[in-house]
């Protein structure tokens, strides 16, 4: 291999037909005084020799029977010439220096055109030299010449992560490694599952109990996670009105009114609430706005006056977080307007509980969060909720559902495979990321694989097999045409 040229952060290669290299691979352009360029290589072209073309042209002319006679090589030069015409040019990207064994971000200078030698750097040690895996590993797969990928929980610590990709790709199955990695080491997570697909992360792939059984604790709304109204303040019990039911501010006035009249005597329950509200003086159009929203509640299942159905999310953070666990919010057959109410309940009482510092810290998993997260929730995730130690994992098929202020600020992303051009554009806006790496490898992933891109891997573009989970994963297409017996 050859240094061909060098434009911008773009390198190209010169490329023999033995030389076996292709795309996703790490080369390593060493130079005389001892730096060494470590790039990527995202594209692999032919070579634009001049000439190639006229004998390319010639050659079909000769397949197809058109020219008759014997070809003579007397100066033997037609192996070099198809070696001309079988040579490749690496495009790549430059992503790092490596000086007296170690990375530098470095990388301004030029190496030698002439007298530098070029060779494939192997991920591992690649990986090695980044010290990609750190003090908490978690084992999420094999790079492409089998070695395993251990990435460190810590750079997961304080960060915005999109896990995206076309459908059965396998984006909640990384989601779940990466859920069960974080509880292995004490933390509390968060799941927002909106297909029930994380309900039994508890069991193994028979169904037996595993190691995280008593971590993983599974809330279905209306049915084993019900509020009575004494657990929701007036500030939460606003924000579900105005934010998920859409109360006007005039109502919303009244309903504030209704509900200190009622705490001041004790009587915050469904019943009183309905009863206040029908023999409360105000405008008609008041009364039916907040009756509606009263039915709204009423009806989502969640809210109850029965003390034994009564179920405590604090109880359930405050179990989470000792030795580690994951609550799982199961908002699957849920109506949106009643996924609303739930999401908006959960994620007031977990910054309540991060404010007070009852909690450290929690890992939220957002499963396609643009059904259930009202639109100033995107903003507030990334800004003050994760100033008090809410991390946020958005979790998604649909690209352009994410708003561009969210890439922008994204730490790190798992990204399977797209054809979209649209989608790939999208994803590409992130910070860090070139949009030749991630068109060009995204589209050519077979299923299971994920480009990393990120902090998580020192901000080398990785690409890995997803290792299996010995746990009932729950994620498969329920199918129609199926052979019998399964």
């Amino acid at each position: 291999m050859k240094l061909y040229k060098k434009e911008g952060n773009t390198v190209h290669v010169l490329r023999l037909p033995h030389e076996d290299v292709e795309k996703g691979d790490y080369l390593l352009i060493e130079d005389p005084d001892g730096r060494a360029l470590v790039v990527h290589v995202v594209d692999v072209q032919f070579a634009n020799v001049p000439g190639v073309l006229e004998e390319l042209l010639r050659s079909c002319a000769q397949d197809g029977g058109y020219i008759e006679g014997e070809d003579i090589d007397p100066l033997e030069i037609a192996s070099h010439v198809e070696l001309i015409q079988d040579a490749g040019v690496l495009v790549c990207k430059v992503r790092a220096t490596l000086e007296e064994g170690r990375l530098t971000n470095d990388t301004a200078w030029l190496p030698s055109r002439a007298s530098s030698t070029i060779k494939k750097l192997p991920v591992s040690d690649l990986l090695s030299l980044a010290d990609v895996d750190g003090g908490l590993p978690i084992y999420l797969g094999e790079t492409k010449e089998g070695s395993p990928l251990f990435v460190d929980v810590k750079s997961f610590d304080g960060r915005l992560n999109i896990i995206t990709g076309k459908k059965e790709t396998g984006k909640s199955h990384l989601s779940k490694l990466l859920v069960l990695g974080l509880v292995h080491y004490g933390a509390t997570v968060i799941v927002l599952d909106l297909n029930g697909e994380y309900t039994e992360l508890g069991l193994s792939a028979d169904g037996k109990p595993s190691d995280y059984y008593n971590k993983v604790h599974v809330l279905i709304p209306a049915q084993s996670f019900k509020v009575s109204l004494k657990q929701v303040d007036l500030r939460i019990m606003s924000n579900i009105l105005v934010h998920a039911l859409r109360l006007p501010g005039t109502s919303a006035r009244e309903f504030r009114r209704i509900w200190r009249f009622l705490e001041e005597r004790n009587m915050l329950t469904l019943r009183d609430l309905g009863e206040a509200i029908r023999g409360w003086q105000c405008n008609q159009h008041v009364r039916d706005a907040l009756f509606s929203r009263y039915h709204a509640l009423l009806n989502s299942g969640f809210f109850t006056d029965e003390p034994e159905e009564v179920v405590s999310f604090e109880g359930c953070l405050e179990k989470a977080k000792g030795n580690g666990g994951a609550i799982i919010i199961n908002l699957r057959d849920m109506s949106s307007v009643d996924r609303q109410i739930v999401v908006e309940y959960a994620l007031s009482k977990l910054v309540e509980f991060l404010t007070s510092w009852r909690l450290r810290a929690a890992f939220l998993f957002a499963e396609e969060a643009h059904l259930y997260l009202r639109e100033t929730y995107w903003d507030d995730i990334i800004t003050r909720m994760r100033h008090l130690g809410v991390f946020t994992t958005f979790v998604t098929n649909q690209p352009d559902s994410i708003k561009e202020s969210i890439y922008r600020q994204a730490d790190n992303i798992f990204l399977f495979n797209f054809t979209n051009e649209h989608d790939l554009e999208i994803v590409s806006r992130a910070a860090k990321v070139d949009v030749e790496t991630v068109k060009s490898i995204a589209r050519d992933l077979p299923l299971h694989h994920c480009l990393i891109l990120g902090k998580v891997v020192k901000d080398f573009p990785i690409t890995i097999k997803v290792r299996t989970l010995n746990v009932r994963t729950k994620g498969q297409t329920r199918l129609f045409f199926t052979p019998k017996g399964c």
